[in-house]
């Protein structure tokens, strides 16, 4: 059964010894920063802050911040099993048929996505306790100030949830919120963002755009606020198709935005797109330095509503590891079948921590043709936000592209720099500081399989060096005889 929201992940987490109860008074000024950051460096428990200077709110952090924390959080013993389910419904398990008919006649199994759709209710454990007019106030609300250099504290666990003004499309992003004062915050939605192509529309029609922040809800739904989804699919329905379970949705009290039910806190509001953009950041960002400050819109503040003794869910991001680490792992592993979708020579690919999600992608494929990396690479930079990445690695079947070491070691002994590199230019994540102009630079497709004579390759190509089984059986069963330590 779903874990139904963030009390009973909570509950959850300490029952599994995976959560630390901290009682000792700290601030949300860098010191929550600087605790959590030695935590997940060690890939260590999630943290409950019990008493936070200035609040009256308890703050959870590093709740996704493993593989089995992530695994269970969205309900499965590994998160391959996620991917696994997509298979089966697109029919890859089999192998997916050729043409375009194949591929229609797999449309009605994506029927199963579908069949949780979200359920509206009339009351909602998040408007247990209603705060509107003078008593507003951001403030009571436990907002990390993480880095020295941050423009100031931000919400940065959150689903941001906006409407589309002319088809009535609904979008949750999770995108950072600069809490300027008591009713105002800054919303930092990117160029690529559905979140900002809402706002543009607002501006095209002359209206004000309806705007709510929700903390918490189910491990699922929080999730989904994360997840690349094609467009169409929603961030609810999505959650549902991982939680097996329909997710609940309340109507915000000031605005008509349906909101998580489950979730522990709700900022209701607005931006206004005839005003003038706020500056917001510095933000020390997932990248590892600092995303420079910008000019975004302005949320005001109509309601704040609360569950009774509500947690305040957040996160910080930085030089990785981190857990957002994990975050991006589950989509990794969950989108995979989509890839597959389209290009079935994919074996795997992973993107390394290092990488930040964006600058680097290693994938495996079945090789059938010369030139066949190419077609890969290529086919890579047009799938949605895979077109951000700045180096794709694309490598033989064998090669484990999870096992970062092996990866690079096959890669640097596979390829001729002259002949296996191409540049070519494209749009480059918004964040990334090294481009030569905002968002547009180059990005590289790397050929490191094994080299085809039709590819210029006339030389004889090397097996690796491999020990027979009979001989690794003979081993292993001899080894405790040896008295060597491997520990």
């Amino acid at each position: 059964m779903a874990v139904n929201n963030l009390q009973e992940f909570v509950s959850d987490l300490r029952k599994r010894g995976e959560l630390v109860d901290v009682r000792e008074p700290v601030s949300a000024k860098f010191e929550i920063t600087e605790i959590s950051d030695r935590v997940m460096k060690k890939t260590g428990p999630a943290l409950l802050f019990h008493n936070v200077q200035g609040s009256d709110h308890p703050l959870l952090i590093n709740a996704f911040g493993s593989k089995k924390r992530m695994a269970n959080a969205l309900g499965v013993e590994d998160l391959n099993e996620i991917g696994g389910r997509i298979e089966e419904l697109l029919g890859l398990t089999k192998g997916p048929g050729k043409g375009l008919m194949a591929k229609l006649q797999l449309l009605p199994r994506l029927y199963e996505v579908s069949k949780f759709p979200p359920r509206t209710i009339s009351k909602a454990p998040c408007q247990e306790v209603i705060y509107k007019g003078d008593d507003i106030n951001l403030e009571r609300l436990p907002v990390q100030t993480c880095w020295p250099e941050d423009g100031g504290p931000f919400i940065t666990m959150t689903m941001v949830h906006t409407q589309d003004p002319e088809n009535g499309e609904k979008n949750a992003g999770m995108y950072r919120v600069q809490r300027f004062d008591k009713k105002t915050a800054g919303l930092h939605w990117q160029r690529h963002k559905t979140g900002a192509a809402h706002f543009e529309k607002a501006k095209r029609l002359g209206q004000k755009l309806p705007v709510a922040v929700t903390l918490g809800g189910d491990p699922a739904t929080i999730y989904s606020a994360s997840a690349p989804l094609p467009p169409g699919i929603s961030e609810f329905v999505f959650a549902g198709f991982l939680r097996k379970e329909p997710v609940k949705l309340v109507k915000c009290l000031t605005n008509d935005l349906e909101v998580p039910a489950e979730a522990e806190i709700v900022i209701e509001g607005y931006a206004d797109p005839e005003e003038p953009l706020s500056l917001e950041g510095p933000f020390g960002d997932h990248t590892g330095f600092y995303s420079l400050a910008d000019y975004y819109p302005a949320m005001h503040v109509t309601a704040v509503t609360t569950r009774r003794n509500a947690i305040y869910p957040s996160t910080i991001v930085g030089r990785p590891p981190m857990e957002d680490t994990w975050l991006g792992y589950a989509t990794e592993r969950i989108f995979l079948p989509l890839a597959r979708l389209t290009m079935p020579e994919i074996v795997n690919y992973h993107l390394p921590p290092e990488g930040i999600f964006h600058n680097l992608v290693f994938v495996s494929i079945d090789k059938q043709y010369p030139g066949h990396a190419w077609k890969v690479g290529a086919g890579m930079l047009g799938m949605g936000l895979m077109s951000l990445s700045k180096m794709i690695v694309v490598l033989d079947k064998d090669v484990n592209v999870e096992d970062v070491s092996e990866a690079w070691w096959v890669t640097l002994n596979n390829i001729d720099p002259e002949r296996d590199i191409r540049m070519m230019p494209g749009p480059i994540d918004v964040l990334d500081h090294s481009s030569r102009a905002f968002s547009y630079g180059s990005k590289m497709i790397v050929d490191a399989t094994n080299k085809w004579p039709e590819e210029g390759f006339t030389r004889e190509w090397p097996e690796k060096i491999k020990m027979s089984e009979d001989v690794k059986r003979l081993v292993d069963e001899k080894w405790e005889r040896y008295g060597i330590p491997l520990d």
